[in-house]
Formats: structure tokens, C-alpha cells, sequence
């Protein structure tokens, strides 16, 4: 049987109420891109540690295994620039969900490789469709003010992402946390922020700096440390992390 993301599904497992827990835990593991092996007793009023008991008449045992089957991860590109494309460019050769978003007609409609392309302000973006949690969202816009007003957006609706890169120079950062710090209190976690953005690896061109996020994008998804990320070389004043 597959589930898809509506709740929609192909295909049975039998019916009652095994395929009513069956849909319910894909849901669920279609949020969290997970596989996961369950067993049910269907038989209801016993006594069963090992797994879920059903509300069924029919007795036995059924073991379910769970695949999920789809993007690894989403991705939100807020800029539609040269760097932009140079990191589509590197991501949509790997299992990402990409969405990249743009308020210029003209540079969204020449874009290319994302999954979704989106011609709207930014932040109407953020308030009408919204980002999932645990997404990697890179902040790349034609300026510093549209830059801030997607990250304050997202600290505002408490949105939590895996991953928040903003591509910008030191000093830009300063100033953006001086003023963040001011409006939101130093308690404001930013754990998950990552600015300048990317591993430091070398290079200015768009196609060393998309490596250098692509890279980082990875480091974070996989889980692994001890790689030198910019945001601490070029933090400056404040160790927001």
C-alpha cells in the first residue's frame, strides 16, 4: 500500500482498523522521513508488550515495515541570484526537495533546476504557505533588508529549521545581530543559524561559495562535526551558537 502525503493512499493492507493505523503511522513517518517496523495483534481485550493491539475480532499477528520514499530533505532558497543558481546547480543532482523563491518576475522565470519556483515578496511567502520545520532554508536575496526580513519572519512564527544560512560578510552579520539582539533579547536561540554561510573552503566565484553551502548543507543533514564552518571564523563579536 502506498500513502502519500495527503493521506490519500493506493492499494490495502486488508482494511478496518489495521489499515486505519497503517495510513495514520505513514502520515506520521512522511513528516519525519523515517522507516520504521511495527507489529499488531488483532485481538482486542489481550494483553500484548511487543507491539500495538487493534480493536479486532480476527486474531493473530501482522508486521507491518514502513519505507519512507521520498526527498531526504526541503530546501527554501530565498533569492533566485547567481549564487543561487550555482547551488541548485550542485543540490538537484541529491535527493533535496528544492523551493526557490523570488520577488523579480524576470529572475525567477530564467531559473532553473528547482522543483518549485515561486514569483512572490518574500515575506508574503513565509505568512501564506509557510516553511517546515526541519527544512534547510538559505537566505541569498538582492538585499541586506529583504535578508532580515525573512529571518525575523521566521523568528517570529517560531519556525524551526534545521538549518538557516544567510550569505552575507562579516560586517553585514554584526549589524544584523546588533539589531536582532536589540528587538528579540540575548536569550534569542540561534543555534541553528549559520552566517556567513558555509564551510570555509576558499574561493569567491558562486560556483566555490555554492560548494562551500552545499557542503555545509550536507555536513548539517548527516550529522557530522569537526568541520570548519565560516559562521566560526567570521562571527566576530558575538558566538550566537
Amino acid at each position: 500500500m502506498i500513502v502519500l502525503e495527503d493521506g490519500s493512499s493506493i492499494g490495502t493492507v486488508g482494511g478496518g482498523a489495521l489499515e486505519y493505523y497503517a495510513i495514520n503511522k505513514a502520515k506520521k513517518l512522511l513528516v519525519e522521513r523515517k522507516n520504521s517496523l511495527e507489529t499488531y495483534l488483532l485481538d482486542e481485550g489481550k494483553i500484548y508488550k511487543e507491539g500495538t493491539i487493534l480493536p479486532m475480532a480476527c486474531g493473530g499477528k501482522v508486521t507491518l515495515y514502513y519505507e519512507y520514499n521520498g526527498p531526504l530533505e526541503t530546501i527554501y532558497v530565498f533569492g533566485a541570484g547567481h549564487v543561487s543558481q550555482a547551488l541548485i546547480n550542485v543540490l538537484k543532482t541529491m535527493p533535496f526537495h528544492i523551493t526557490v523563491i523570488d520577488n523579480r518576475e524576470e529572475v525567477i522565470n530564467r531559473f532553473k533546476g528547482a522543483d518549485i519556483l515561486v514569483h512572490q515578496s518574500f515575506v508574503s511567502y513565509i505568512e501564506e504557505t509557510g516553511i517546515k520545520d526541519n527544512s534547510f532554508v538559505i537566505v541569498s536575496t538582492p538585499s541586506h533588508e529583504y535578508d532580515y526580513h525573512v529571518i525575523n519572519k521566521i523568528i517570529e512564527k517560531n519556525i524551526k529549521p534545521k538549518y538557516l544560512g544567510m550569505l552575507c560578510s562579516p560586517e553585514k552579520l554584526e549589524t544584523y545581530l546588533d539589531a536582532t539582539y536589540k528587538e528579540y533579547g540575548k536569550d534569542l536561540d540561534l543555534s541553528y543559524f549559520y552566517a556567513p554561510i558555509g564551510l570555509d573552503l576558499g574561493g569567491n566565484s558562486p560556483e566555490e561559495i555554492a560548494i562551500s553551502i552545499a557542503s555545509e548543507i550536507l555536513v548539517i543533514s548527516h550529522g557530522k562535526k569537526n568541520h570548519l564552518h565560516m559562521r566560526s571564523v567570521y562571527s566576530g563579536k558575538y558566538h550566537y551558537w
